[in-house]
């Protein structure tokens, strides 16, 4: 028998603070944070940052978003691909927006690989915030790949395929793609039914 996915509920106003207490002061250890390029891991390290929007194109405060991705030679680590990661990367990590007077989100990471079938470099994004009745995906794909062959990215109209992809800049700090999510409006993000 397949294991299958556990039912969403409804999120409510304290999410954040329990999926990821550390962040927010609070003495409990969370099972994963924002920084999945610590350790020995192989690849081009990078920053992604940005910030959830609302409707009316608000910061949201209390936002928590999951980064699920692969290696940087495009393997994942899960069971059900057989090629098996081949670093100490976990390829999973978690955030609050809570955190910074902006309100922005940051994960530290190490940028993927192709997966070998024809998509080009991308991290999914699962997004969780109060009002939502159920979580919502996303991808984030890199400003400096080639992102036409993508099939995934086939599907999205061409006028909205912005909405998916983190622009580069390379400075003091490193490699940063910045990142925004709009949840309504002209700058509404693009959203995938899993």
């Amino acid at each position: 028998m397949r294991k299958r996915q556990t039912p969403s509920q409804t999120v409510g106003p304290y999410f954040a603070y329990g999926l990821t207490p550390e962040q927010y002061g609070y003495d409990y250890k969370q099972l994963v944070g924002n920084d999945l390029s610590a350790g020995d891991v192989v690849g081009e390290r990078i920053t992604i940052r940005g910030q959830v929007f609302d409707g009316n194109g608000d910061t949201v405060r209390d936002a928590v978003l999951e980064l699920w991705q692969a290696d940087s030679e495009g393997r994942y680590v899960h069971p059900e691909d057989e090629r098996g990661s081949n670093t100490g990367f976990a390829g999973f990590g978690r955030v609050g927006t809570g955190t910074s007077a902006e309100h922005f989100y940051e994960f530290q990471t190490i940028k993927p690989g192709a997966t070998g079938d024809n998509q080009a470099p991308h991290i999914t994004v699962i997004l969780f915030m109060r009002g939502l009745l159920n979580h919502v995906y996303t991808r984030i794909y890199f400003s400096d790949e080639a992102n036409d062959a993508d099939p995934v990215l086939a599907l999205v109209d061409p006028t909205r395929r912005k909405t998916l992809i983190a622009q580069r800049t390379d400075g003091p700090d490193g490699v940063v793609y910045h990142f925004d999510i709009h949840m309504q409006g002209d700058l509404e993000s693009v959203f995938f039914d899993v």
